[in-house]
């Protein structure tokens, strides 16, 4: 074939052929394997750029900063050897991830073009791929958040909260992870560990001296302090992420995983969110131990520290607090013996929880207690009572005021009875049978006079007086209240138990009719003639 002249126009074959080849590589298909990795489109891409080019062998190369390195992608033709002097040419594509095209084909500008169109192919799958990856992370990685929310969320209980933590980052995060608590001091101690073999957990309580070491040492500490992560030996592999809570310092979670495992590119950012959330949990479960602490504390002090020994009387009281003991309740139980030689029972339910409740509570308490030892007569203490709670607080209490006289000769026990709104007690007879005592009276602190009239009863040896507050009988299962027919169906099994076990049963009987918490809180008090017949 004849040259032709250099001002020649180009023939229909000389446009064809590269058209050509640019539509063959444009005609690869963009396709992905099961994994959704392009692996297939690659090799394709290689394929078709090999004919056209001339290419012996070419390759491409993926680095997704995984800390794995470059990964082989796809390999068309000949291997090419590191000393292979073969093109490299980037392939663009978004950070984290890194590609390469190694080519083995001749330098011309056919070959640049064809090359330049197959990496920008290249390139935009990939970037679609490192989209759709790094979305489906983010989906995995905020329903696993949401899933150690709601974990964490269903424990109060500070120790089984620290014992979760860890379980929680393995093996989502990490093969293993360790938990320390800060201590006083700016020290830290182990809390709570777990790895991904528990045939290694051994190893864990081996490394766990020196990890605290390492988590001490002044650079770190200080990085630690400062809210920084920091990176764990190099013999550990990992990371140590601080726990901060309301701008306290409470710990740190150290995650540590295989060193020839693949990192996930958002691990940290997941890892720092964990913490935050791990790092509330913490605190809210500290926070309601500490209110428990203090609402127990308060809590005893309103109640009797210990009940008295009375000649022929047999005493039982118990006490339920409403939810979760952390709100101190407004109900009160109390006996103390009178200026006359009887013994005063008391037994009331204040309106509401809480510290104001627990306030006109330790108030009524101690309102009765210098009334009766003045001499005053019960009817007039609860008029004064109720004069006291008008003035001096907007909440109301029910109240059983009972007088009991063990000075009969006969054995019997003459019991005086008053009722400021409260329930009426019940009797249980030495035979089993179950009735009500005393009169309906109005509660204290919302009219004035208060009207309470008395009323007399014998206790035979034998019987046993029961006083309750309404949460006994408004214990809820569903729409079912427990109900004082219940309460008095569980009294008549108890015939000839001590003060003390009845009380207790009745306490099981109500805790157990519902899984749920107490709404309200629970007093029983059980006093009982223990005279011989």
């Amino acid at each position: 074939m004849p040259n032709r002249a250099p001002d020649a126009e180009p023939t229909p074959r000389d446009t064809a052929e590269p058209l050509a080849a640019v539509d063959a590589l444009l005609d690869v298909a963009t396709t992905a394997d099961e994994s959704g990795t392009v692996h297939g489109f690659a090799g394709d891409l290689l394929r078709a750029l090999a004919e056209h080019t001339g290419a012996t062998g070419s390759a491409v190369w993926l680095d997704r900063g995984d800390g794995t390195g470059p990964q082989l992608l796809a390999a068309h033709g000949k291997r090419l050897h590191p000393a292979t002097t073969a093109r490299r040419i980037t392939v663009p594509v978004s950070l984290p991830w890194s590609a390469e095209l190694r080519l083995d084909a001749p330098d011309t500008p056919r070959e640049h073009t064809l090359t330049h169109l197959a990496t920008q192919r290249l390139g935009m799958t990939l970037e679609h791929q490192r989209l759709r990856d790094s979305d489906r992370r983010r989906q995995t990685s905020l329903a696993f958040l949401a899933e150690v929310s709601e974990l964490l969320a269903q424990s109060l209980d500070l120790t089984l909260t620290l014992a979760l933590i860890p379980r929680l980052v393995v093996p989502r995060l990490g093969t293993w992870c360790t938990l320390h608590r800060a201590t006083a001091g700016r020290r830290l101690e182990p809390a709570a560990a777990a790895h991904a073999d528990e045939a290694l957990s051994g190893w864990l309580d081996a490394v766990s001296d020196d990890l605290t070491r390492s988590l001490l040492a002044p650079p770190v500490a200080d990085a630690l302090l400062a809210g920084k992560n920091v990176p764990l030996p190099t013999s550990l592999s990992g990371i140590a992420v601080p726990l901060f809570a309301r701008g306290e310092w409470l710990g740190v979670l150290s995650i540590g995983r295989d060193t020839d495992s693949p990192r996930d590119p958002d691990e940290i950012p997941v890892a720092e969110e964990v913490a935050r959330r791990c790092a509330l949990a913490m605190d809210n479960a500290r926070i309601h131990e500490e209110r428990q602490t203090v609402s127990h504390t308060l809590q005893q002090a309103l109640l009797p520290a210990k009940l008295p020994m009375i000649p022929g009387l047999g005493i039982g009281a118990e006490y339920v607090p409403a939810g979760r003991g952390v709100e101190v309740g407004g109900d009160l139980y109390d006996i103390m013996p009178m200026p006359d030689g009887r013994w005063l029972v008391m037994v009331g339910d204040v309106s509401g929880k809480g510290v104001h409740a627990a306030a006109v509570t330790g108030l009524i308490r101690e309102v009765i207690r210098v009334l009766v030892k003045d001499g005053r007569p019960l009817q007039s203490v609860l008029a004064t009572l109720n004069d006291t709670l008008s003035e001096r607080s907007e909440r109301y209490c029910t109240l059983a005021l009972a007088a009991f006289d063990t000075r009969s000769r006969d054995s019997d026990v003459e019991v005086s009875l008053h009722l400021a709104g409260h329930d009426r007690p019940l009797v249980l007879h030495a035979d089993g049978r179950v009735s009500s005592a005393g009169r309906w009276g109005t509660a204290l602190g919302l009219v004035s006079p208060v009207t309470c009239p008395p009323a007399r009863l014998v206790l035979h040896p034998g019987e046993t007086l029961v006083f309750f507050t309404d949460g006994v009988t408004e214990r809820r299962n569903g729409q079912e209240f427990f109900g004082t027919q219940r309460l008095a169906q569980r009294l008549t099994y108890l015939a000839g138990h001590p003060a003390d076990v009845i009380a207790a049963r009745l306490r099981t009987a109500a805790v157990d009719f519902s899984t749920d918490p107490p709404r309200d809180d629970m007093a029983i008090m059980a006093v009982r003639n223990d005279a011989e017949r």
